[in-house]
């Protein structure tokens, strides 16, 4: 599916997708993006229980973190596993392109895959770091769900690798993900 615009208001239809993606192929494995916890909350109202990958703390201010405390608190309780850590194509190289500028290899593999869309990016970084948290199987397919910005309008099946073997994971399908961009 192919949405005609992104962001979200296509987070409903996104989730739905990927929920029924999952269950026909019988993948109980969901990870997704959510800096507020709105789509994780959403995706545990299906009867699912992601692993949410949200911003590692100081993303918008020092040491601040923008899902609020509460949330997270409530998500856990749910049986929704948080993880919060620096991003895989951020890291190290943010802050060389940062201080010096320039691009670094984790820049260019990020941008290589925002030309598929931001969600895209996001979905198969943070399968990634799921993975190398434990938090998912590894050599076995998963759903994962992105966004360009709030919400979510990205959703792939994947089998990642961990970020030592980042180039042997496979895109296996894309649910959905926005035309234009």
């Amino acid at each position: 599916m192919f949405w005609a615009d992104k962001g979200i208001e296509m987070t409903e239809a996104t989730l739905e997708l990927a929920v029924k993606r999952g269950r026909d192929l019988g993948i109980e494995d969901f990870v997704l993006a959510s800096s507020t916890g709105y789509t994780a909350k959403l995706l545990v109202e299906k009867g699912v229980k992601p692993v949410c990958i949200r911003y590692h703390a100081g993303f918008r201010e020092p040491g601040g973190q923008v899902m609020e405390e509460e949330v997270k608190a409530e998500l856990e309780s749910k049986g929704v596993p948080i993880l919060t850590t620096t991003h895989l194509m951020g890291g190290i190289d943010r802050g060389l392109e940062n201080k010096f500028g320039g691009c670094y290899p984790s820049g260019i593999v990020a941008h290589t895959l925002r030309m598929f869309g931001h969600g895209t990016k996001v979905a198969l970084e943070i399968a990634v770091m799921a993975l190398d948290a434990g938090l998912v199987p590894s050599g076995r397919e998963i759903i994962s769900i992105g966004g360009s910005g709030r919400g979510a309008d990205t959703a792939l099946v994947v089998v990642p690798s961990h970020a030592k073997t980042f180039f042997e994971g496979k895109i296996k399908e894309i649910i959905c993900k926005p035309r234009e961009f």
